[in-house]
């Protein structure tokens, strides 16, 4: 995620990240950071929407090794920002916002407005809002990493069971009863307090947990403050030792009671919405949904808070007394992010209609009932079932990808194995091992024990002699370990291997590969960049690649005595051009360029053409010589660029032609004692002449100052400046300019 991140930032200054409640968005963040600041003087500030947050935000930063009183890494609430930004005289190079769903609120635009240059790294779990508003307006993209059931299929995240009310139970037709909305779209929290903080309900929510989580530690998500305190209190006098904790709890007492509960002295911990972001307790055994939502933001960050992995637990249970379930579908379930960050979808809970019309599938395509089934709660899912339906997805999924895949298959008799495609066998059993496949690309062990890489038809591309193992990786790079367990790395594409992993960058198209502190290239011909090089100093030009370089050969001719400093000579790639990298001799009037070869041949490179041969530093009897060859280019450049600007020239001109005939009923409007132009309600020209005529065509007449007349288009474009007594204009573009009484001048606009 880090190194996609990067990347992304090459592109884009403001970039949103999502991942999954529990799957370490806080520690990514501290990588973040701790890489932004290697070697550089930056500065980073870390927001968070609330006071504990910064807590937990500055301990994880600590443990990567940066503390707040280096200075350059500072953690703070939005709403401390907000109080204190005037006495910030530091500006931040980033500013990394926790839990960016919350971004699109109004405190938050001081990011934006008061540090545009800042880059901006959202991060959040749920990148969606209740009203469907997205979040494009701050940031540029979105990177999302694995989904839910990714993490829980690779161990990252734990299984779950879940137990919610039936669909026909008193409860449910309670929740469905909810009418009233809040400001926020959300069920309104005084109609849900009426019609849930009663006897017989908490009493329902107590007998779940003493079922489903008897001797679990866990937390309980309320309505209410009210509603809170009721149910820790009925919780308590059961015997399970219960505490409730909400926004009026002071700060010291509420880290007591947290602590408390990490150690297990308190069982259940009753919220309103407290613990639903960022809070770190990976024992979390169970969790109870007692507060009703239409917010998918709010479900997904709660269920959440019991998926993080813990060596004392072998599943989460998670107990819905609200049905919430039905509408949102299981927390494994796949969502479209991108849709929701573009504003494309709403980030609420699926319609009632799509519910009762039995369109809705629940996450992964599974039953929405299973296993026993009680009178008010049904078992949904269990940690089982959900992790063989993982894998059975996955392995469907694969499936359909075979289709068109290659893959290999073994036989038996022989031991040996062979390459189809489908149910079509592209090469017969002849490999003792198939170590990788990657498209058309396949690492096998021959018969001789010798490795290499064949085509999907078995044709040889490389053999690398006796190896352990072949691991294709991305951007056609091969990992090749050898006998004695060294792995070092080939690139596919020129068959040149490097000790470290190369790190492949892309530059319109144009691909390098950092190894240690040096850039390779891709091409025929092998080129190293200068020690130490930086990417960013690397530029791609529509069609070429400049990499400095003061290597240049003393053969190289220059185009230009201009370019004959080592800082204006260079290396480039040609976009397309896989045989080698130049040396760029020169840039023509047309942008064009001259480029020599490793051979001293010079080549003339157009956008979008291939390169010409024009000239060489040893030239044959007859063949023109450089300073010819390049003398001839300039002209014909120098004619091209002339043409290129008249074309401009004359489309700006139409252009400007077209705005001005839109124009056309503009009329002088006064405001105090200046004169301005406008159309309807729109202000052309601001009041800021001593007076404006009646417009002519598309020009009018302006007075200046007194008696000092000038004639100006319509869009405000002076055309005959103010320093005559009268001016007429006719409907030609005629202008007869009076100097002094008797003296006039005719011009022709």
């Amino acid at each position: 995620m880090k190194l996609r991140l990067f990347e992304e930032w090459e592109f884009h200054r403001n970039v949103m990240v999502q991942m999954p409640t529990g799957t370490g968005k806080t520690h990514l963040l501290a990588a973040i950071v701790r890489e932004f600041l290697r070697g550089s003087g930056s500065r980073v500030w870390i927001v968070a929407h609330r006071r504990e947050l910064v807590d937990q935000i500055e301990e994880t930063v600590s443990r990567h090794g940066m503390s707040k009183e280096d200075g350059r890494v500072r953690v703070m609430s939005i709403q401390w920002l907000s109080r204190n930004r005037k006495d910030m005289y530091e500006e931040p190079d980033l500013i990394v916002i926790d839990e960016a769903h919350h971004a699109l609120a109004e405190t938050y635009r001081i990011l934006w407005e008061k540090y545009p240059e800042a880059r901006k790294l959202g991060m959040t779990a749920t990148p969606c809002r209740l009203n469907g508003k997205g979040f494009t307006d701050l940031f540029d993209s979105l990177i999302t990493s694995w989904t839910v059931a990714e993490f829980i299929g690779k161990g990252w995240l734990s299984s779950f069971d879940y137990v919610s009310i039936r669909a026909n139970s008193r409860e449910q037709r309670l929740i469905d009863s909810l009418k009233k909305r809040g400001a926020d779209g959300d069920y309104q929290v005084k109609e849900m307090n009426e019609v849930l903080n009663r006897e017989t309900s908490i009493g329902r929510l107590y007998e779940s947990v003493e079922r489903y989580a008897h001797g679990k530690k866990g937390i309980v998500y309320a309505v209410s403050i009210a509603h809170a305190r009721r149910i820790a209190a009925c919780y308590s006098a059961h015997g399970l030792e219960s505490v409730a904790i909400d926004s009026r709890t002071p700060a010291s007492e509420r880290k007591e009671l947290v602590d408390d509960f990490r150690r297990g002295k308190v069982k259940v911990l009753v919220n309103v919405d407290i613990f639903s972001e960022g809070f770190d307790c990976p024992d979390v055994e169970f969790v109870q949904l007692a507060r009703p939502t239409l917010s998918l933001a709010k479900y997904l960050q709660q269920v959440g808070r019991g998926l993080r992995r813990s060596a004392n637990k072998a599943s989460c249970m998670l107990i819905d007394n609200v049905g919430l379930y039905r509408i949102f579908g299981l927390p494994a379930r796949n969502h479209d992010w991108a849709a929701m960050f573009e504003g494309r979808m709403i980030g609420n809970a699926l319609s009632r209609a799509r519910t009762e019309g039995g369109l809705y599938l629940p996450a992964l395509s599974l039953t929405d009932s299973g296993g026993q089934q009680e009178e008010v709660w049904e078992i949904v899912m269990t940690h089982d079932r959900l992790l063989e339906a993982i894998r059975n997805r996955e392995e469907a999924e694969e499936g359909k990808e075979s289709q068109a895949a290659l893959k290999s298959y073994p036989d038996r008799r022989s031991s040996l194995w062979g390459l189809k495609r489908g149910n079509k066998i592209t090469v017969s059993p002849r490999y003792l091992q198939v170590f990788d496949i990657q498209g058309n690309r396949v690492a096998v062990r021959l018969k001789d024990g010798q490795a290499g890489v064949v085509s999907a038809s078995g044709e040889p591309e490389v053999i690398l002699g006796y190896c352990r193992r072949l691991k294709f990786l991305k951007e056609e790079l091969l990992a090749v370990t050898d006998t004695v367990g060294t792995v070092s790395y080939m690139d596919m594409k020129t068959g040149r291997t490097y000790r470290e992993k190369p790190v492949v960058f892309s530059y319109g198209g144009v691909k390098l590969l950092r190894v240690g502190e040096t850039f390779h290239s891709r091409t025929k011909k092998a080129y190293a960049s200068m020690n130490g090089l930086h990417k960013d100093s690397i530029c791609f030009y529509e069609y070429y690649l400049k990499i400095p370089d003061y290597r240049v050969p003393k053969s190289c001719k220059l185009v230009d005595s201009v370019w004959s400093t080592v800082f204006d000579v260079f290396a480039c790639l040609l976009a397309g051009d896989d045989e080698e990298v130049y040396w760029c001799c020169g840039r023509l009037a047309d942008r064009s360029i001259v480029v020599m070869d490793g051979a001293g041949r010079y080549y003339h490179v157009e956008k979008g053409k291939r390169k010409r041969y024009i000239a060489t530093n040893l030239p044959r009897p007859g063949e023109q010589d450089f300073d010819t060859a390049v003398k001839k280019l300039k002209e014909e450049a120098g004619q091209r660029a002339e043409e290129t600007d008249r074309q401009k020239r004359r489309n700006e001109e139409a252009k400007r032609r077209k705005r001005l005939e839109e124009i056309r009923d503009a009329l002088p409007y006064r405001m105090g004692m200046k004169w301005g132009l406008k159309l309807g309600e729109r202000i052309i020209v601001p009041p800021k002449y001593r007076k404006i005529l009646p417009p002519v065509g598309v020009y009018c007449a302006f007075e200046e100052s007194a008696c000092r007349w000038g004639v100006m288009a319509l869009d405000g474009k002076v055309m005959v400046e103010a320093c005559y007594q009268k001016v007429d204009i006719e409907n030609n573009g005629t202008v007869h300019l009076t100097i002094i009484p008797g003296k006039v001048k005719t011009v022709k606009l």
